[in-house]
């Protein structure tokens, strides 16, 4: 496969790549949505991997430039910023799949394979943690507001130098 990978952290970048290329895939690097959407404009890409949270248009942004290029073409969101709000948003967009950093290899070429959902999924009974419902309202209203921060803590009656702390932390895990 022919796959071009967008994320900012140029040393996770280049070791996905890498791992990729020693499977047999070619890789192109891009580090962010402009740059990617340069690409795509030039080279037939058979997959994308694309990073969420990036330096200027978010991968979303991305996600639905290439859907829009390719509607046929797989698209898988990496994140460490994985949140439900965004899952959905990713998935409405064009990405096949939406997967939380760390994902292995094996874990990112299923997913740019798999074209139907799994109905058999094991469902976890276990609720979201305190500090995991938080994120995910924080998100929600995110996007309620396009991304605004200031909007958002103005819905949130929070201070905006709080909820940017909040938005530069790591979301908790999801239990």
């Amino acid at each position: 496969m022919n796959l071009l990978i967008t994320d900012d952290d140029t040393l996770f970048a280049t070791t996905l790549a890498r791992q990729l290329t020693r499977k047999g895939h070619s890789c192109v690097l891009a580090h962010n949505t402009e740059h990617a959407i340069g690409f795509v404009e030039l080279t037939l890409f058979d997959a994308a991997v694309t990073d969420l949270v990036m330096p200027g248009d978010s991968g979303l942004k991305l996600v639905q430039a290439l859907h829009e290029a390719d509607p046929e073409l797989p698209i898988v969101v990496l994140t460490g910023y994985a949140s439900i709000t965004t899952a959905v948003e990713a998935i409405k967009l064009g990405a096949r799949h939406y997967l939380a950093k760390p994902a292995t290899i094996e874990e990112i070429l299923n997913a740019l394979e798999q074209s139907q959902g799994n109905a058999n999924l094991d469902i976890e009974a276990k609720p979201l943690s305190v500090d995991r419902l938080e994120w995910e309202h924080i998100q929600k209203v995110l996007a309620e507001n396009d991304g605004n921060v200031s909007a958002t803590a103005r819905a949130l009656n929070m201070h905006r130098r709080t909820l940017q702390r909040k938005l530069e932390k790591r979301p908790s895990k999801a239990g």
